[in-house]
């Protein structure tokens, strides 16, 4: 259950930092606010991430 949620989370943190790119490139959000959705998907990453690598070995 819990490899599952990190998983999750991790993906999440990875997901918010590429698609708030396209997103501003399409027009659909700020420069602002895709600063700030890239900052939370680095921190959502960075934290999770290396749990769900070291589970995932």
């Amino acid at each position: 259950m819990k490899r599952i949620l990190v998983g999750i989370l991790a993906l999440s943190g990875l997901a918010l930092t590429l698609i708030p790119s396209v997103l501003v490139f399409a027009g659909a959000i700020s420069t602002q606010t895709n600063k700030v959705l890239m900052a939370a998907g680095m921190l959502l990453w960075f934290t999770m991430g290396p749990f769900w690598i070291r589970r995932a070995k």
